[in-house]
């Protein structure tokens, strides 16, 4: 069976499209090797596939040629610890980097703060039209 029918039905990929460009791209190896789309796989071999920040690793339990519904998708591979755990460590950690704009204390000023801005800006520009003008 082809490797990106193989993803598409075990619904690594919402298309098969999508999941030749990823094989196309080296993002997914077959046995440690890079794959081309059309390359066999049957079950028994490991298939590493990078998706965003996290390298999932899987085995290969079964091949369909159809896609089928998440339960039935879900036998046909058996997910390493290793890769659980790295899954899980990535996801944990992105739940506690904070977000940047999670920083801010207020969103936009409102037009009082905006009044007030300028009015302190205008204090220290005084009747310079130019940052350079030293006069």
């Amino acid at each position: 069976m082809r490797l990106d029918k193989w993803l598409w039905a075990a619904r690594f990929y919402k298309t098969r499209s999508l999941a030749s460009d990823e094989v196309g791209k080296n993002r997914v190896q077959v046995n440690g090797q890079d794959a081309k789309p059309a390359r066999e796989v049957k079950a028994g071999d490991t298939v590493a596939m990078r998706q965003g920040p996290v390298t999932r690793t899987v085995l290969i339990r079964g091949l369909s040629q159809q896609r089928g519904p998440a339960p039935v998708a879900q036998q046909l591979y058996e997910e390493t610890p290793e890769s659980i755990q790295l899954r899980e460590a990535a996801a944990e950690q992105r739940r506690l980097n904070n977000e940047p704009a999670g920083s801010l204390e207020h969103g936009r000023p409102t037009k009082r703060d905006r009044r007030s801005l300028d009015k302190a800006q205008d204090k220290a520009w005084g009747d310079r039209w130019s940052a350079s003008a030293d006069s």
